[in-house]
C-alpha cells in the first residue's frame, strides 16, 4: 500500500505511454528478488508469492517444499461442535504481524494453482491433513457476500478450481451455494467495478484518474479478481453465455494499461522523492497485468488481437523499464533495509517481484525464460 501522498497517481498529467525498445531481454532481477525473499519460511504470505512463480517446485531457503512450511508452521484447526469434522484455517496475521493469509483463501488458492490435487496430505502439527479437507472448511465459511466484495478474488479463484458449472456445495450456514450464481454475481462486481474505466474508454479519453474508486478500492488494482472471473470461461458454456460481457472487460483491461501508464510516468516526474514506491506500484501493475491476461489465454484458449498482442509487447517494456530503473535505486539490492524502514513497501517489492517474473514468464518466448 502506497502512502497517501501517491493520491498524486490521480492527476490528469499527460505523458505518453512509454513505447517498447527493440529487444525487450529478460528480467532475472524480478526472479532472483522472488525467489530469494520469498522463500523465508516464517513468512507464508511471501511463500505463497514464490509458489505462484514456480508452483509446488518452489522451496523455502532450509530446502523444504513450500506448501508444506505454510501448513505445517501455520493451519489451524477447531473443532465447532462435538462429533463434527474438524475447521481448518489460517490467521490473516501471525501476532507480530507477519502476513500469513490476509485476503479469504489466498493459501488454499495457492495450493489448488500451483498443481496439488484434492487428494494430497501435507504434514500440519497434528499430522496429516488433505488439500480435500482445506477445501471442505473453505466451502463452509463462504458467504455468497464474497462475490461482491473486493476481497473474494482468491476465494472464488479457489472454488472455481475445484467445481464445474452446475456444481453446489453447502456451506456452514445451511445454505446452498450455486457456483454459476456465485460466478455470475462476481462477473456483475467486475462490470460494476470496472464502469468508470469503460466509460472513459468509450469516451476515447487518454486516461481515467486513480482516485481508488471502483476497481482501484480492490486489491491489486483488483487484477486478481479479473483472473478468478476470466478464469471461469474456460468452460465453453461459461464462455458462451458470457460472450461480449466478458470480451468487454478484456478490452478496459487493454485499455487500462494506457490509461495507468501514462500517470506512473508523470508522477515519476512530479514526485521523485517517492521514486521507490511509484516504480514498486509500476512492476506490481505492469506484472499483473501480463499474469492477468497470461492465464486467461492459457485456461481459456483466448487469443489476443493484433492490437492486444502489441499492447501485451508494451506492457512486457514496461515492465522491463520499471524494473531495470527500480533496480537501479538499489531496492532489491538492500531489501532488507528497506524492511526496516518502510515493511509494507518491503512485502510489496517481493510479491510484486513474483507476479511480475510470472507475468513475464507467460508471455515469454519459447525457450526465453
Amino acid at each position: 500500500m502506497l502512502p497517501s501522498s501517491m493520491a498524486l497517481l490521480g492527476l490528469t498529467l499527460s505523458a505518453s505511454p512509454p513505447s517498447p525498445p527493440p529487444t525487450a531481454p529478460a528480467v532475472p532481477v524480478l526472479h532472483a528478488q522472488c525467489r530469494t525473499h520469498a522463500a523465508d519460511p516464517g513468512n507464508p504470505w511471501a511463500l505463497a508469492h514464490g509458489m505462484d512463480l514456480d508452483g509446488r517446485a518452489f522451496r523455502t531457503r532450509e530446502g523444504r517444499p513450500a506448501a508444506e512450511a505454510i501448513v505445517a508452521g501455520f493451519l489451524r484447526r477447531e473443532f465447532p461442535k462435538a462429533g463434527t469434522p474438524a475447521r481448518y484455517f489460517f490467521d490473516a496475521f501471525t501476532p507480530d504481524g507477519t502476513p500469513v493469509e490476509p485476503h479469504p483463501a489466498l493459501q488454499v488458492k495457492t495450493l489448488l494453482l500451483s498443481g496439488h490435487p484434492l487428494s494430497h496430505t501435507f504434514p500440519a502439527a497434528w499430522g496429516p491433513v488433505s488439500l480435500r479437507e482445506l477445501v471442505a472448511s473453505l466451502q463452509h465459511d463462504f458467504r455468497s457476500a464474497l462475490a461482491t466484495s473486493p476481497e473474494g478474488a482468491w476465494a472464488l479463484d479457489a472454488l472455481s478450481r475445484v467445481h464445474k458449472p452446475g456444481g453446489a456445495f453447502q456451506n456452514g450456514a445451511g445454505q446452498t451455494v450455486r457456483i454459476d450464481a456465485v460466478m455470475d454475481a462476481a462477473l456483475g462486481t467486475l462490470e460494476s467495478a470496472n464502469s468508470a474505466l469503460a466509460e472513459g474508454m468509450k469516451a476515447g479519453r487518454a486516461q481515467v484518474p486513480k482516485n481508488k474508486q471502483g476497481i482501484y478500492a480492490h486489491p491489486c488494482g483488483g487484477l486478481h479478481f479479473f483472473q478468478a472471473v476470466a478464469g471461469w470461461a474456460r468452460f465453453p458454456s461459461v464462455r458462451k453465455a458470457w460472450g461480449a460481457r466478458l470480451d468487454a472487460q478484456v478490452d478496459v483491461l487493454v485499455y487500462r494499461l494506457g490509461s495507468e501508464a501514462r500517470q506512473y510516468e508523470a508522477a515519476l516526474v512530479a514526485a521523485p522523492a517517492f521514486r521507490v514506491p511509484v516504480l514498486v506500484q509500476m512492476v506490481k501493475f505492469y506484472g499483473h497485468w501480463l499474469e492477468a491476461l497470461g492465464r486467461y489465454r492459457d485456461e481459456t484458449g483466448w487469443k489476443p488481437t493484433p492490437a492486444q498482442a502489441r499492447a501485451v509487447e508494451q506492457a512486457r517494456a514496461a515492465l522491463e523499464r520499471a524494473a531495470l530503473q527500480l533496480e537501479a535505486t538499489g531496492a532489491f539490492r538492500d531489501t532488507a533495509t528497506l524492511a526496516r524502514k518502510e515493511p509494507q513497501l518491503a512485502l510489496d517489492l517481493v510479491g510484486d517481484a513474483c507476479h511480475a517474473a510470472r507475468g513475464w514468464d507467460l508471455w515469454a518466448p519459447p525457450g526465453a525464460k
